[in-house]
Formats: structure tokens, C-alpha cells, sequence
């Protein structure tokens, strides 16, 4: 059972990239929640929570399809390692910071503007790597199992930070995070994929974007998709980013409590992308999709009005499950189906709708929290959240009766 859950990792290419990014990615969301904690403890604002987590995602919105036209001209292997670079230099300049005694907001804002310029880069060219790593017959699962790292680092990663900051404050974990960095440096320098470029760069640039444009345009599952998406990625974000208000002024908690609420998240998040990882090419992507839109906004109505952490905890696991199977079942149905010589600019523009319309959820529901509240902002994404869900469900059933 485990060999077949695991089976890309007999590919020693993959395995090297698989541990060095469990560790990385596992330091990326200690920093998250550390910075949230910090952005709140200096502000006391939902809306410079929402402003920060906007600037962090921001440059893959504006940059992302740029990152996925360099992902496909030159060594994805190289621009992965000049990324993971850059990331470790701004979590030691954040780290400064704040062991001076200097930060301020403005200086997380501008840090998070750096970070997310390296995500534009660094998110095409890593999931377009994967291709590289295994086989066909393995990328379903592969792409499972990396989604796997980035959700048991969601659970880990706030759990370990939380009792960190309560503890010692945010710049010890800033700290551990650019260390965190060796590890995947380590396994991309040893790596021989990714070594030459995807495709010529004899377009013009302009027609090597239109070109993988018109790919997702012209393939309408893939299309579907992508706008279901888009709207996940405005509505989803509302209980993440406005999760430190939510602790205080709800839960009545403290910095330990954050940790423990994301971390919960992440537990569904990581099972969903076992699930995936079990199930390789063998699930019904579209059903899988719908389902988890649907539960994912359902889920948001439930938490917002919920008072108490018994109650809490499973709806944000259930949460964490629905949203993460939403957005890993979208990359595989388009990772199956795309030529590799489009792959870096087909998941830059995965990367522009998931992450980059992101920063624009994060700005909404910062401002939105403002004006109606935490409670109300969650609740009216819940409701936009499931009926995208329920409308795309009946799309594919309308297209399934006249085939």
C-alpha cells in the first residue's frame, strides 16, 4: 500500500526534490504565520493583514506569466536554484529586523513584495519541473505528492512556529527559515534535470505568451477550470489571511493558537493530497473539482459562525481538505493534458489565477472586514465559493449529456 502511495519516489531525481522541498517549504509556512502574528502584533489591523498578504502575491499576478515564459527558455534546474537564493536573503533581512528591534510594517510589505517576485518565478518552473522528475505514468501521483509537501509543511510548519513565537518572539523563526533553504539548494545542485531549456526561443515573446494562452482558451475543460479557480482563489483566501483576527477576538487566544488553528487546516490539506497521491490518474478530476468547491464555501459558512475551537478545528480540516483537492485536482487535469513545450507558461497562468488572484482575495477581505466585519466577510465568500462550485458542477453535466 505505502510503495504504491509513494511510487514516484523510487526516482531518485524526484526524491532528492521531494526532501529538499518538504524541509524548504516547511520553514516558508513558519514564516507565514510568524509574519501574520507580527503584521497583527504591530497593526492591530485586518486590513494591513490583507495588505501584506497582498504584496506577497501581488508580483505573481503581475509577473507570473513572464516567470512561465522563462520557464520554458531557459534551465528550469537553474532559475529554481537563483529563486531559492533570493527567498533565503529575505528571510535573513526580515530576521534582521526584527532581532534589531527595527521592523516595522512597511518593511514587511516591502520584504513581501520580494518574496512573492521570486513565487513569480519559482512557482511555473517548479511545478513545470515535475515532468522532468518522473515518468507520465507517475506525474499524477507526483503531483499529489508534492501538494503533499506544501500541506504537511501547512500543518507543521505554524504548529512549530507558534510555540516559537510564544516563546521567543518572530525572529528566531525567520532565521530558521532562511537556513531552511540548504536543504533544497542541496538537492537541486544535485539533480541533473532541468538542465536545458523546454523549447527554442525563436518566437517573439509576445507570441510565445499568445501561444500558451490560446492553448488554455481553445481546451475547454481546462478553461472551465481555470475560471473556477479564479473564483476560488478570491473567495478562499478570507479565513486564512483574516485567521489572526479571528484567534483574538473570537477564540480569544494568542500566537500558540494561530499556530494550532492553520495548523489544523493544513491536517486536511495534507490528507486530501494523500488521497490525490492514492488515487494517481484513477479519480474523476471534474467531480473531484466541483465537490470541493461546493464543500470548501460550505465549510467557510459554517466556521464563520462558529464561537468555539471544538467546533472549529474539524470544520477548518474539512477546509483545509475541500480547498486543497479543489486546487491539486485543477493542476493535474492540466498538467495531464498539456504539451511540454507549453508547461511553463500553462501553470504560469495556473500560478497567475491560484496565487496571483490570491493577493487580490487577501486585499478584499482585509478591506471588506473593515467595513462589515470578520464574521460577514467569511460568510459572503462561503456563499460565492459554493454556488462557483455548484454552477461548474452543472456545467460538466450539461457537456457530459451532449457527448
Amino acid at each position: 500500500m505505502l510503495s504504491h502511495l509513494f511510487r514516484s519516489l523510487r526516482h531518485r531525481q524526484f526524491r532528492l526534490f521531494y526532501f529538499g522541498q518538504l524541509i524548504s517549504i516547511t520553514g516558508t509556512w513558519m514564516q507565514n504565520m510568524a509574519q501574520a502574528w507580527l503584521v497583527y502584533r504591530l497593526s492591530h489591523s485586518s486590513l494591513m493583514l490583507g495588505a501584506v498578504a497582498f504584496a506577497a502575491m501581488l508580483p505573481v499576478l503581475l509577473f507570473g506569466l513572464a516567470g512561465g515564459m522563462l520557464a520554458d527558455r531557459l534551465p528550469r534546474r537553474s532559475l529554481l536554484i537563483t529563486a531559492q537564493l533570493v527567498a533565503m536573503v529575505q528571510a535573513l533581512l526580515l530576521a534582521l529586523l526584527v532581532f534589531g528591534g527595527w521592523v516595522e510594517t512597511w518593511h514587511v510589505v516591502i520584504l513581501a513584495f520580494m518574496l512573492g517576485l521570486v513565487h513569480a518565478v519559482e512557482m511555473p518552473s517548479r511545478h513545470s519541473f515535475l515532468a522532468e522528475l518522473v515518468p507520465a505514468t507517475d506525474l499524477p501521483n507526483a503531483i499529489a505528492l508534492n501538494s503533499s509537501i506544501f500541506n504537511l509543511a501547512r500543518f507543521a510548519g505554524p504548529a512549530i512556529a507558534g510555540a516559537l513565537v510564544a516563546s521567543w518572539g518572530e525572529g528566531p523563526v525567520f532565521l530558521l527559515n532562511a537556513l531552511s533553504f540548504l536543504a533544497v539548494l542541496w538537492g537541486l545542485l544535485h539533480l541533473t534535470a532541468g538542465r536545458s531549456a523546454a523549447s527554442e526561443a525563436a518566437q517573439s515573446q509576445w507570441r510565445r505568451l499568445r501561444e500558451g494562452l490560446d492553448y488554455a482558451w481553445d481546451n475547454r475543460p481546462i478553461r472551465s477550470a481555470l475560471f473556477l479557480l479564479t473564483v476560488g482563489s478570491l473567495t478562499a483566501p478570507a479565513y486564512t489571511v483574516l485567521m489572526p483576527v479571528f484567534t483574538h477576538q473570537i477564540f480569544g487566544g494568542g500566537a500558540g493558537q494561530l499556530g494550532l488553528l492553520l495548523g489544523t487546516a493544513g491536517i486536511g490539506a495534507l490528507l486530501a493530497a494523500m488521497r490525490l497521491a492514492w488515487l494517481g490518474g484513477r479519480q474523476h478530476l471534474s467531480h473531484n473539482i466541483a465537490l470541493a468547491t461546493l464543500a470548501a464555501g460550505i465549510g467557510m459558512l459554517l466556521f464563520a459562525n462558529t464561537t468555539t475551537l471544538a467546533y472549529a478545528l474539524p470544520l477548518l480540516v474539512v477546509l483545509g481538505f475541500s480547498v486543497t483537492t479543489m486546487a491539486t485536482s485543477i493542476n493535474t487535469l492540466i498538467q495531464m493534458q498539456v504539451p511540454n513545450q507549453l508547461r511553463g507558461r500553462i501553470m504560469a497562468l495556473f500560478a497567475v489565477l491560484f496565487i496571483g488572484i490570491t493577493s487580490l482575495g487577501n486585499l478584499l477581505a482585509g478591506y471588506t472586514a473593515t467595513h462589515i466585519g470578520v464574521v460577514a466577510t467569511v460568510m459572503l465568500a462561503g456563499m460565492i465559493c459554493a454556488g462557483a462550485g455548484a454552477v461548474y458542477r452543472l456545467s460538466q453535466i450539461r457537456m457530459t449529456k451532449r457527448n
